[in-house]
């Protein structure tokens, strides 16, 4: 029996605060955090909120997600040691890309690039 990774059964709210710390260090904003989460997930602000209210867990909050945006299969690169094309495990690779993400607003990138635009 496998267990499930321990971030699945964490709120999406739980791990959201340090999103918006990470970005607001770096001069970036909460606004820019729900941009990216919104274009990722297909949630409007509302149902995104309403996700973080909740205490939605990462496992629920991708598995209702109303549109996964296509344009997430160009996210490559590395995030916490891990190369993203080598995800196996299509939560954790959803996990990461949002990650990534963050770390590219973090790290000053501007959005339309971050978007995929």
């Amino acid at each position: 029996m496998t267990t499930k990774h321990r971030i699945y059964t964490m709120s999406v709210a739980s791990v959201y605060t340090h999103y918006i710390t990470k970005a607001e260090k770096k001069g970036r904003t909460k606004d820019e955090v729900d941009e990216i989460i919104r274009w990722l997930t297909g949630y409007s602000q509302e149902e995104l909120e309403t996700l973080l209210e909740n205490k939605t867990d990462f496992e629920t909050f991708f598995a209702q997600a109303p549109k996964l945006n296509p344009s997430r299969a160009l996210i490559k690169g590395v995030i916490c040691g891990v190369r993203i094309e080598e995800i196996e495990d299509p939560l954790m690779k959803e996990i990461r890309y949002l990650d990534k993400l963050i770390d590219e607003l973090a790290k000053g990138k501007a959005m339309e690039k971050i978007l995929r635009g």
